[in-house]
């Protein structure tokens, strides 16, 4: 099995105990916290998350059952810790109360260390297998053997190339390129092939995030450090330590953040909102954005210096519209993806219908063409898909759709109804870009959506 390093609260009374187990647990690699109290190690789960809690039972003031019982109410998983009980004065009942509140082990005093060293690795590869099944989005038996990149122009064969040359190594990633290019497709791919494929790929679109909550999301909190937060929370590079983070839409992170980013990327280490102590982290770091970093850091609106840090090893992926001789194979493999999940026999796509594909500059990428093909599918009425099933606007060798009417107030009405459309899907659903492709303001957008009634 794999080993894990861990982070590990050790609490007992005994301080010639503590130290020998703590000592043998740090030298596993583990990051240990040790506690000569129940009341000292609850201070220490409300400061910061850990992986796996080893508490004695009998303690002055506060029993490490009381303790356990207490984890039990107030801390869920994921957040909650693996727990094991150390006593020497077991009692059948305690066994059974502390098995009903999670503990999912016991050490009977007195024990070998190797005892605890097993337990503890156990522990520590059960919580990752855990957070790995929440959070790791395996694609290595993907069809086309790219982790679901599609393309056979040589564009993309070197931004392939590329990613599978980084991926051997811990160097930052900066990939950049229009909305819907496949972005953190790439990002999987340099993880997969990566020596940490084993850990957590943990994803976060920074835009989706609101600015005032990302801080946590990203760094986590302790329990208390702002209104609403009744417990700690583990962030997001905790949970991908070992592993990777996609930090997705880069140029949105307001400045406080982008400080906070930049030392995680100096130090490898950050303290989550509200906690005093520092958290060391083993992560490599995939950035991406569809914004011009350099424009930004021109403009004062990005760190000069987290920039150069996040532009290591930079990746940019062509927009559709450069790589046009990929369009009739993602034009395959979008319409068996999308024949099998609805189950409609479609043989072929029109030669006709491929040439105005291919004639269309695709401003949405790859995700609007993959939009187009799962819309032609359901409107398909037969085995081949033909023009009638076909829509899209602006394509420079296909007349676009016709109008509604000869009414301007309607045609008026369709050309902004499908401008917001388009908008949103270029966007990938995000209303602050979309509202910025327009021109317009993010409270123009709602009144257009609600006139409208887009979701």
């Amino acid at each position: 099995m794999t080993f894990h390093r861990g982070t590990i609260l050790l609490a007992d009374d005994e301080e010639k105990i503590l130290k020998r187990l703590g000592r043998a647990l740090r030298d596993e690699g583990h990051d240990v916290v040790e506690a000569m109290s129940a009341r000292e190690a609850q201070r220490h789960l409300g400061e910061r998350s850990f992986d796996l809690l080893v508490v004695d039972n009998v303690m002055p003031e506060m029993t490490g059952l009381d303790l356990i019982r207490e984890v039990a109410q107030t801390m869920a998983p994921p957040e909650r810790p693996q727990m094991v009980m150390m006593t020497a004065h077991g009692s059948t009942q305690i066994v059974r109360e502390a098995f009903k509140l999670g503990v999912e082990d016991f050490l009977e005093k007195p024990f070998e260390v190797d005892e605890l060293l097993a337990l503890a690795r156990r522990a520590v590869n059960s919580l990752r297998l855990r957070t790995e099944r929440q959070y790791l989005i395996s694609e290595r038996d993907a069809e086309f053997n790219h982790y679901g990149i599609v393309g056979r122009s040589r564009a993309m064969e070197e931004v392939i190339e590329r990613a599978a040359l980084v991926a051997q190594t811990k160097s930052t990633v900066l990939i950049t390129g229009e909305t819907g290019t496949g972005k953190e497709m790439v990002a999987r791919l340099i993880h997969h092939r990566s020596a940490q494929r084993d850990m957590p790929l943990i994803k976060v679109n920074c835009a989706a995030i609101p600015e005032t909550l990302l801080e946590s999301e990203l760094f986590g909190h302790v329990r208390g450090a702002f209104t609403g937060a009744t417990m700690s929370k583990r962030g997001r590079f905790a949970l991908a330590d070992g592993g990777s983070i996609f930090l997705d839409e880069i140029g949105t992170l307001s400045p406080a953040v982008q400080s906070k980013l930049l030392r995680v990327l100096q130090e490898r280490e950050f303290e989550p909102l509200g906690a005093e102590r520092t958290q060391r982290v083993d992560v490599r770091v995939i950035a991406a954005t569809n914004r011009d970093l350099k424009q930004l850091v021109t403009d004062g609106r990005f760190q000069e210096d987290l920039y150069y840090r996040l532009n290591v090893i930079p990746i940019a992926i062509p927009p559709l519209r450069e790589r046009r001789d990929d369009i009739p194979v993602l034009i395959d493999h979008f319409v068996e993806k999308h024949r099998q999940r609805t189950g409609k026999q479609i043989d072929r796509v029109g030669d006709d219908v491929v040439s105005a594909l291919q004639g269309y500059e695709w401003p949405g990428n790859v995700r609007e063409l993959e939009n187009t093909i799962e819309r032609a599918v359901v409107l398909a009425t037969g085995p081949v898909i033909t023009a009638a099933s076909i829509s899209f606007l602006g394509a420079t060798s296909a007349p676009t759709p016709g109008l509604p009417s000869l009414r301007l107030h309607q045609n008026l009405e369709w050309v902004e109804r499908e401008t917001i459309r388009r908008s949103l899907e270029q966007a990938g659903g995000i209303k602050k870009d979309a509202a910025e492709l327009m021109g317009i303001s993010q409270r123009a957008l709602s009144y257009y959506l609600a006139k409208y009634r887009i979701d």
